[in-house]
Formats: structure tokens, C-alpha cells, sequence
């Protein structure tokens, strides 16, 4: 259990840390571009930045998905 627990501490706080670095580094981008998703557009956003944020997603979702599939210890 404390082996999961620490597993998902490290993705978490490895990815808060990239979307730290990524939010730095895309202040001072000029090139922006708005995403459609369904009828609504969102806020005009650099494309570093939302391909960072996928990035960052898919550290989140692959250390809980490595997480959760370790196996129990055996005694």
C-alpha cells in the first residue's frame, strides 16, 4: 500500500513540477491559437502550452495507471 502511495506522490508532484516549467516558458509566446471543442471555442492558447498539458496529463495518467497495477506484496 505504501509503495502505491509513494508512486503516485512521485507522478503528481512530477507532474506539477513540468506544468510549473510549461506555465514559465509559455508567458512569452506570440503565436496563440484557439481550440473548437463542440460549438464553443476556448481561449486563445500557445500550442507548446496545449501540447504541454497533454504531456502532462498523460505523466498523471501513467503513473496512477503504474500505480494501481503493481502487484500486493506477498507475506
Amino acid at each position: 500500500m505504501f509503495l502505491r502511495i509513494r508512486y503516485l506522490a512521485i507522478s503528481l508532484s512530477s507532474a506539477l513540477a513540468l506544468l510549473l516549467m510549461l506555465c514559465l516558458g509559455a508567458q512569452n509566446l506570440n503565436n496563440r491559437h484557439a481550440l473548437k471543442i463542440g460549438t464553443s471555442t476556448i481561449a486563445p492558447l500557445p500550442s507548446g502550452f496545449l501540447i504541454g498539458v497533454s504531456i502532462v496529463l498523460g505523466v498523471i495518467s501513467g503513473g496512477s495507471t503504474a500505480a494501481l497495477i503493481i502487484p500486493p506484496p506477498r507475506s
